[in-house]
């Protein structure tokens, strides 16, 4: 199936209903969309490929976009394997097709595909031009977003800007879901750690004139633009985007989680905006997602072999990892006989930057009781804001 995007654009990627795990990590319950575009002018150009799991599909896509016509270029703006496993495929069906890609694009190639393509290559750069007619490529280069061969490729006739991983999303095209949720997850547990690479891309982007974004992933973006790359904006700069607390559990048998309910509890009754997970059952890229969306997050957590029980240790290291920083987080401790939970927590916490830890601490001793009724009393007193 082709579809066009216009009468020179064709969408020749495809939905991927039965995937599990995106990376090998991430829960996609509603699949993914390995994005491919093409354009015919004089010269046809592919902007990328798709992941192996979908070679027939788009090998089908793209004969029925081209017709009689053989592609002359295909556009590399992305070396990882969910767009560019069939690199080598394509380069072996047209013969007569030169790939485009930067220095670094090319030194991948040859780790991935073991192929000849001795002059049939297109090294760019930043700003270099391809002229396909009517349409002219300009090329733009955004290392380290999320990989450092990364570039997006700007078409100026019809102002189409071909952003690779940004503005993408989880969930394939048949999906009918609200884009911010699932492109809030993709981008923070995919994309977070290079916020400054992403902040340096769109000041490239505001220099153009962009009426469509064509991603690598997800809905092809036209109208209401603005509020699109102001998400980008906020996600990029570290901001919280909204006013609310994450509480994030990861309990043993069921005592912390019961002291972390009251204080979901409390926190509503106080007229905050309150979001709740269990990191030993939920999806932990969400928990990410949502920490990043909110100004502050209580994790609690069971002592475990003198440190954090583990769920909550992965939690913090996905934080970490992530580049997560100018949030307020506040710890939730159990602990039956050497509470130490809060400490390997704080120490975890205190590696990240600008997070700042409300000086009460809640420490349960098994199970809640109203000393720990106090403590959670006094915790959203400091919260409350």
């Amino acid at each position: 199936m082709s579809i066009m995007i216009s009468d020179a654009i064709r969408y020749i990627g495809a939905d991927d209903t039965d995937i599990d795990l995106f990376e090998g990590q991430y829960e996609v319950p509603n699949g993914v969309s390995y994005n491919s575009y093409v354009i015919l002018d004089e010269k046809v150009a592919v902007m990328d490929t798709v992941d192996a799991r979908k070679t027939t599909q788009w090998l089908e896509n793209l004969a029925l976009a081209l017709g009689d016509r053989q592609p002359d270029y295909l556009v590399i703006s992305h070396m990882e394997p969910d767009h560019a496993a069939n690199i080598a495929t394509a380069a072996m069906k047209y013969p007569g097709m030169t790939l485009v890609g930067n220095a670094k694009t090319f030194q991948m190639l040859k780790q991935f595909f073991a192929i000849d393509v001795t002059g049939r290559t297109l090294e760019v750069k930043e700003g270099d031009k391809l002229s396909l007619g009517t349409h002219e490529l300009t090329f733009v280069m955004a290392p380290m977003v999320h990989w450092p061969e990364v570039m997006v490729t700007y078409e100026s006739s019809e102002k189409v800007l071909f952003s690779a991983d940004g503005f993408g999303k989880f969930g394939a095209l048949g999906t009918d879901e609200e884009w911010t949720c699932e492109a809030r997850r993709y981008y923070f547990n995919i994309v977070g750690k290079y916020g400054m690479q992403v902040q340096a891309l769109l000041k490239k982007a505001a220099a153009l004139d962009i009426q469509t974004i064509c991603p690598l992933h997800g809905p092809v973006l036209r109208e209401n633009l603005g509020f699109y790359l102001d998400k980008y904006k906020v996600w990029s700069s570290y901001e919280p985007e909204d006013k609310g607390v994450l509480v994030a559990c990861a309990s043993i048998y069921g005592n912390t989680k019961v002291a972390a309910l009251t204080l979901v509890e409390k926190l509503e009754a106080a007229g905050e905006t309150v979001e709740f997970t269990d990191l030993t059952r939920d999806d932990i890229a969400e928990a990410v997602e949502k920490a990043f969306r909110y100004d502050r997050t209580v994790i609690c957590a069971s002592t475990y072999d003198g440190g954090v029980f583990p769920p909550a240790e992965a939690f913090l290291a996905h934080l970490k990892s992530k580049g997560f920083q100018n949030r307020t987080v506040a710890l939730m401790e159990n602990g039956t006989w050497a509470p130490m939970a809060a400490k390997a927590m704080r120490t975890a916490l205190e590696a990240m930057k600008n997070i700042t830890i409300p000086e009460t601490v809640v420490t349960i001793r098994s199970v809640m009781n109203d000393e720990t009724k106090k403590q959670i009393d006094a915790l959203v007193s400091e919260l409350v804001k």
